[in-house]
């Protein structure tokens, strides 16, 4: 089920939004200048890995910032054309009706705290890990999990491959997002068995989405910045 776009039209321009996808293609520009070692020593720098901090006292040259800054700065990397692609369409299409109920600071400040809880959750789940955790999946499942709840009955067109036929319809929000929500779920819970991480960060999409649904209750109660 791939969403191609909703029909639920935002009332300001999504400026936090366009800025957000902006630089993260720019950083991927950046990751494509460098050579192979250079991004590998990249990633390892500026991607979190659980078990750098799980065990950070044990490791020669560990401090707080580059054991900690990884929380901010995974969020704005990535490991391929595809996976910037597919992080940025969806928070293309969700992201502009937060950013408008939110307005631009709250959101910023809830796209970064949903980035970080991500993080938090996946680390907690894969301790043992030594694989870098890079892309903005988590902050933007906060966003996919705000829109589900905010806008349950907004429409959107999605694709929906029937083996050799693709086939589009419009579902309401509840459905594409919390179907959505189901497979980073039951893939996480598949994932526990495995004893070193690695692959899709399961359990940031989870946190996330999670993460997204509580801090928009909270958000929303004030007034938009």
């Amino acid at each position: 089920m791939i969403p191609l776009r909703d029909r639920n039209p935002s009332g300001t321009f999504p400026f936090v939004t366009v800025s957000i996808i902006l630089l993260n293609v720019l950083v991927f520009l950046f990751e494509l200048s460098l050579g192979r070692r250079q991004l590998d020593a990249f990633l390892f720098q500026f991607g979190v890995i659980p078990v750098k901090v799980f065990y950070s006292a044990d490791i020669p040259g560990s401090t707080f910032v580059n054991t900690y800054f990884p929380f901010l700065s995974f969020m704005f990397l990535h490991g391929g054309f595809i996976h910037l692609i597919g992080n940025m369409w969806y928070l293309w299409i969700f992201g502009d009706n937060i950013e408008d109920k939110l307005g631009r600071f709250k959101f910023i400040l809830f796209y970064l705290l949903c980035g970080i809880g991500s993080a938090v959750v996946h680390v907690y789940f894969n301790s043992q890990s030594g694989v870098p955790c890079v892309g903005a999946s988590g902050a933007i499942a906060g966003v996919l999990g705000a829109y589900m709840v905010t806008f349950p009955r907004a429409r959107v067109l999605v694709l929906i491959p029937l083996f050799i036929i693709w086939e589009m319809i419009e579902l309401p929000a509840i459905i594409v997002l919390g179907f959505w929500f189901l497979i980073q779920f039951f893939s996480g819970a598949a994932s526990i068995s495995s004893a070193h991480g690695g692959g899709v960060a399961w359990w940031a999409h989870i946190g996330g989405f999670a993460l997204g649904i509580i801090l928009i209750k909270i958000f929303s109660k004030s007034r938009p910045l």
